[in-house]
């Protein structure tokens, strides 16, 4: 994994030397933020020896870097998903190697399915914490010490900080935010009536396939990291409607506006 990470990394700085301060991981629905940014360079995830290649429909593949306003980004446009079947250290990868580049703050975004029965589709959902015991922890392994310890405390996974700064942005901009617990499973099965009750039992306001990995990677790192879903369904069980990922992606670009202009807000505030 540690060669890995440096062939990457030495495959991007063949083609650029520019510092990220943040990262962004865009899910379903923000896709096409990155084209909107002033963009310095783009690296195509085909351009990188040995990085895993997302094949999900509607995600771009590639590295944006460039600045939202005068802040220097590298964007992610086009996530890597376990239920791909990649190994959990490849679908951390491009996470570990944002913050090798130079990032120290992390934003990470997706579509995910309402468990509260308070939400409703297109609602924004901060996440203040997450549970990720259905997916295997992007840690187990060898543990590479040049990026963290052994055994990283994980009591504020998502910044009280940062958390703040979206409450803030969140009102600026005039936009209702929820707040909850995200739970992440494997995918690419929607979840059954049962399971979301257990995700319930458990504590979770939210349900998807991606983003819990990603931030127990980044905090290994001792990156900050902040959190926001984009509720696109209500869970199986909770709504008596069949789940399909065109209702998921439909939701996510009718408000693809606002989570734009929520997300350029906090960048822009941090």
């Amino acid at each position: 994994m540690k060669n890995k990470l440096q062939t990457c990394l030495a495959s991007i700085r063949e083609k650029t030397d520019f510092k990220p301060e943040i990262a962004l991981i865009l899910g379903s629905g923000l896709g096409d933020y990155a084209d909107g940014i002033q963009i310095e360079t783009t690296v195509d995830y085909s351009e990188i020896e040995g990085f895993p290649v997302s094949t999900v429909t509607g995600h771009k593949g590639r590295f944006v870097f460039g600045y939202v306003g005068e802040v220097p980004v590298v964007i992610m446009q086009g996530r890597v998903h376990y239920y791909e079947g990649y190994p959990m250290t490849d679908v951390v990868l491009p996470t570990r190697l944002m913050g090798l580049l130079g990032a120290k703050k992390l934003i990470l975004t997706n579509a995910a399915g309402g468990i509260n029965e308070h939400f409703r589709p297109g609602d924004f959902m901060m996440i203040t914490d997450h549970i990720a015991t259905g997916v295997p922890s992007p840690l187990i392994g060898p543990n590479l010490e040049e990026l963290g310890p052994r055994f990283p405390d994980m009591s504020e996974v998502y910044s009280r900080r940062i958390q703040d700064v979206i409450r803030e942005a969140a009102s600026d901009c005039g936009i209702s935010l929820r707040e909850g617990v995200y739970v992440q499973l494997t995918g690419p099965n929607y979840e059954t009536p049962a399971e979301v009750k257990m995700c319930k039992i458990w504590g979770g306001d939210a349900v998807g396939m991606s983003t819990a990995c990603e931030a127990v990677a980044a905090r290994h790192m001792g990156m900050e990291i902040g959190g926001i879903s984009c509720i696109t369904n209500l869970a199986a069980g909770i709504s008596k409607e069949k789940l399909d990922h065109k209702e998921v992606q439909e939701t996510a670009d009718r408000v693809s506006k606002d989570f734009k202009r929520l997300v350029t807000k906090i960048i822009e505030t941090m």
